[in-house]
């Protein structure tokens, strides 16, 4: 994912560096929690078998878990979601499908389309609506929106959904009580947790990982929970 929202704020904020370390992955990395990553078609074929594999530095830190493109809009359909659904399942990574959401485009329409593309089992992470667009209708329009789309797919899946979008945005358009029922996946790059006003679940702390076997940089996230508390939020 890579969100297209953007706002410049100064801030002045505490580094957390406690058990950072620059060689595994390519980048700085939280030690303690579970490590993820998310992909989409810009990651081409990926061996999932390798990425299973993977062990880095003492604490054997591994891939446990992947968030997968699965849709965006009400037509499109990742080319490569089928392939990496099988193969992370394959391999025993947690999975987790995503729709990026088109605030433009009719929220049913877009729900359907999730629906008819994504057939979650007992296992998998919860469906994550990926926010990154305001949209010319405004944040009311958005928010209506969303909450729609959520409603559809919890309805049809029986797991309530999680919200995936970076920290500014969550902050213009998304924070206070209109999704306080949700749980958030926060994009913030850097060393510093997500300073949003509420807990979160996931943070997106780099779009710069490299990953052995993987072609292009992809997305890294964390967990700051056991694999069995990962485990606890999938459908039962």
């Amino acid at each position: 994912m890579k969100y297209l929202y953007s706002i410049i704020v100064v801030v002045v904020v505490a580094i957390n560096t406690a058990g950072a370390r620059q060689k595994d992955f390519g980048v700085f990395i939280p030690i303690q929690g579970t490590h993820g990553i998310d992909v989409s078609r810009y990651q081409d074929k990926i061996d999932w078998k390798q990425v299973a594999g993977l062990k880095y530095g003492d604490d054997g830190i591994g891939i446990t878990f992947a968030f997968i493109k699965a849709t965006e809009g009400k037509t499109l359909k990742d080319c490569f979601f089928d392939h990496n659904w099988k193969e992370t399942k394959k391999h025993k990574i947690i999975r987790g499908a995503y729709h990026y959401y088109k605030p433009n485009v009719s929220s049913s329409e877009q729900a359907e389309n999730f629906k008819k593309n994504v057939v979650l089992q007992k296992g998998d992470l919860p469906p994550v609506l990926d926010v990154e667009e305001l949209g010319k209708f405004g944040v009311q329009n958005l928010k209506k929106g969303l909450k729609n789309w959520l409603k559809i797919v919890e309805a049809h899946y029986g797991i309530k959904p999680i919200i995936y979008t970076s920290t500014n945005f969550y902050k213009a358009y998304l924070s206070g009580d209109d999704f306080k029922e949700y749980h958030f996946w926060i994009a913030q790059y850097g060393k510093t947790n997500p300073r949003v006003d509420r807990d979160w679940l996931f943070w997106q702390y780099s779009d710069k990982g490299i990953i052995k076997n993987i072609r292009s940089k992809v997305a890294l996230n964390y967990h700051k929970g056991t694999k069995e508390e990962l485990l606890s939020l999938c459908k039962k």
